[in-house]
């Protein structure tokens, strides 16, 4: 099932074939990757890869990622990428890890709040989601601000947890059950 979902300003859908160029664009910018060095590309081949697992999951029966461009709704403008990977599926529902990098240009913007809402209200009406989980290095203030805006709940603050740029950093982990956002809608 294709996905495409809208909010005011933003269209926000699977990808496909001919998002590769502005794919590369996004994944190959060392200062928009600085804190996802494990998804960065340096070549239009790695790129594409990345891009052909997302396509492949498109139709997935048992759909594992969701991952989606961002796009301005009327200039159809790249804006960036938002989605999540289902960690495990419960008989309760799926637990999930959300994520989100924009271009550089679009940062302060509020545009990640806006697509991290509907991808929240998309997860929980719409795929039998039951937990998602947010994280991000304590120093990306920006990142943090996103999951506290967006309601999440704080659930650990991780000392010298991750090696990033060959030093070790704090980790910040926040949640939101489908219980806790029923209660806010």
């Amino acid at each position: 099932m294709f996905i495409t979902l809208e909010t005011p300003r933003l269209i926000i859908r699977d990808h496909i074939v001919s998002d590769l160029q502005s794919h590369h664009e996004l994944l190959s910018n060392k200062k928009v990757m600085y804190y996802l060095p494990e998804l960065a590309t340096d070549t239009i081949e790695e790129s594409e890869e990345n891009l052909q697992i997302a396509i492949s999951e498109i139709d997935s029966f048992d759909r594992k990622y969701y991952f989606l461009r961002i796009e301005e709704k009327f200039n159809k403008e790249f804006v960036g990428e938002i989605g999540y990977t289902v960690d495990e599926v419960t008989p309760f529902g799926k637990l999930v890890s959300v994520g989100y990098f924009i271009h550089e240009k679009f940062w302060g913007r509020g545009y990640i709040s806006e697509a991290i809402a509907e991808l929240i209200r998309f997860a929980f009406e719409n795929d039998n989601v039951f937990r998602i989980s947010c994280g991000c290095l304590k120093e990306n203030a920006g990142s943090e601000k996103v999951m506290i805006k967006s309601c999440m709940i704080k659930e650990a603050e991780f000392k010298q947890k991750v090696l990033h740029d060959g030093i070790l950093k704090d980790r910040v982990e926040y949640r939101l059950l489908k219980s806790e956002w029923k209660k806010q809608a």
